[in-house]
């Protein structure tokens, strides 16, 4: 047999390089899977540590909402329900507030009181600072500061006497102590906030401390200072709040860019830095916090419009208290506008885009 009879042994010599090829692209498939797996784990891992985070650290409110008899109905658009959240700003955790808190009578009185309201449709979010000394009816105890609902009722009268006058269902109430706006914003790497009116700080460990008109950065004790002045005003409480409204905003912005909100890290650092200052209703954990922070991820800061329920400037009660006079007729059509879904009427008409 001649060397040109001899079989050929290009097919057996051709058909391992085949088989590893089929190997190599079998196990870069498996690799890809175990990597896709992996970072899956990782990243429940991740949010279920940020979840147990602000479970464990935040505190609960054993009783925050007054009989179901007593509550307005839910807004809905479709399956959709308007979200409201009650944000109380107090200055200290004592006494008083766990008292309050536990739905019992206290010395306590809500420093700051804001509604974050998300109509059903989604389209806008609209948070609404309340005046803590406008004058309105408080169930079962005549006209009051409305601050004094806690004192009067705890958290459940406070809940009442807000959903009476804006006929919206609370779903969450939020305590959050202002030392929380310290170790958040130093958390994020200060925030540059926009000062509309040049002042001197009184107090809040920044006395004497000079806030000039303009683009400011600020880190957690100069933005504390900021949003709790009032005294270096003329209008007092009215620029704080607005101080306040600005100083969310800027916040807001800072935390949703990609750097912060996508950063593990920063994230968990503010996690971890603000839950400590937090006290919720039972009902607000960890995992109901994200469900509602993905429901409404198509809101942006900008999105959210910020004003003070309408009032009729400072007076005096009967009894010889200082007072702001609310603008009954107004806070009729607000309640009107929520109830409605017609907010976005409601602050035109009112020429409210900006604020008050």
């Amino acid at each position: 047999m001649s060397p040109t009879d001899l079989p050929s042994e290009t097919p057996s010599d051709a058909t391992p390089p085949r088989k590893r090829k089929k190997r190599v692209a079998l196990w870069t498939l498996v690799s890809f899977a175990t990597i896709v797996v992996l970072a899956g784990v990782v990243a429940f891992i991740y949010i279920a540590g940020l979840v147990n985070t602000f479970d464990s650290k935040t505190a609960k409110l054993p009783s925050a909402f007054p009989a179901e008899s007593q509550r307005p109905a839910v807004t809905k658009v479709g399956d959709k329900a308007a979200v409201n959240i009650l944000l109380v700003g107090s200055d200290s955790r004592g006494a008083g507030v766990d008292t309050a808190e536990a739905g019992q009578a206290s010395d306590q009185r809500a420093d700051s009181l804001m509604l974050f309201h998300v109509p059903a449709d989604r389209k806008n979010a609209y948070l609404i600072s309340v005046m803590r000394d406008t004058w309105v009816p408080i169930p079962g105890h005549g006209e009051a500061k409305i601050n004094a609902a806690l004192a009067f009722g705890g958290v459940p009268l406070l809940v009442q006497t807000v959903e009476s006058l804006l006929h919206q269902r609370i779903d969450h109430v939020a305590f959050i102590d202002f030392e929380g706006f310290k170790g958040l914003t130093d958390a994020i790497g200060g925030v540059d906030v926009d000062v509309p009116v040049a002042f001197t700080s009184s107090g809040y460990g920044k006395e004497g401390f000079h806030y000039p008109k303009g683009t400011m950065h600020m880190d957690g004790t100069t933005a504390l200072a900021f949003v709790r002045e009032r005294y270096a005003f003329s209008d007092g409480d009215y620029q704080r709040v607005r101080d306040q409204r600005i100083f969310l905003r800027s916040l807001m912005g800072k935390l949703a860019k990609p750097e912060v909100l996508a950063n593990p890290g920063t994230l968990s650092s503010v996690v971890n830095e603000i839950s400590p200052f937090i006290t919720v209703d039972s009902a607000l954990t960890g995992q109901k916090a994200g469900e509602l922070a993905l429901d409404l991820k198509d809101i942006r800061p900008s999105g959210t419009v910020m004003f003070t329920l309408p009032t009729l400037g400072t007076g005096w009660s009967s009894d010889g208290q200082s007072i702001v006079n609310l603008d009954a007729a107004k806070a009729k059509g607000l309640a009107d506008a929520m109830k409605s879904g017609k907010m976005a009427d409601f602050v035109a008409a009112n020429n409210l885009k900006n604020g008050n």
